[in-house]
């Protein structure tokens, strides 16, 4: 992908692409934020570009997903603070000890987004829900191998997170 390709693209859709996130968003500024993230994957992924027919279509792929990704940590922050403030009052949290619980919180999700769905669904019912693999396959009708299967890759991602 030249860099006179990806300007072109860049010109002529800019716009057009914070325009649609801010009609989802109803905000400027976010929407703002996510055209630049959505134009940061077009260039991770060069080789992707020469192939497109259609940019606004592949751009507002791009941006779906990262919309998925806000929404569902927004919703991941709102249920963090409601629990926060819920706690009774010996159990009050520093506001810095509420940021670094809400970092933590979105390395979480981050890792556990590189996982496949049901992957991530399995993993998140044994280590944060408890359930058995049995409980867990019984649940998702799926057979014991593709739970330890799923939770393997959950660990697998893990470790390899840990290095």
């Amino acid at each position: 992908m030249s860099a006179a390709t990806l300007r072109v693209l860049y010109e002529d859709n800019h716009d057009w692409l914070c325009q649609w996130l801010r009609r989802r968003l109803g905000c400027s500024d976010e929407a703002a934020d996510l055209a630049h993230d959505t134009f940061l994957r077009v260039l991770r992924k060069p080789e992707e570009l020469p192939g497109v027919r259609e940019p606004r279509a592949y751009l507002t792929t791009i941006a779906r997903g990262l919309l998925n990704d806000h929404w569902r940590r927004r919703s991941l922050e709102r249920a963090w603070l409601e629990a926060a403030a819920a706690l009774p009052a010996e159990f009050a949290v520093s506001p810095e000890a509420l940021l670094s619980m809400q970092q933590a919180l979105h390395r979480l999700d981050r890792m556990l987004a590189n996982l496949a769905p049901k992957a991530r669904e399995v993993f998140v019912l044994s280590q944060l829900e408890g359930l058995s693999y049995a409980q867990i396959a019984a649940r998702l009708d799926l057979c014991d191998r593709t739970i330890k299967r799923y939770m393997a890759q959950g660990f697998e991602l893990c470790l390899t997170l840990m290095e």
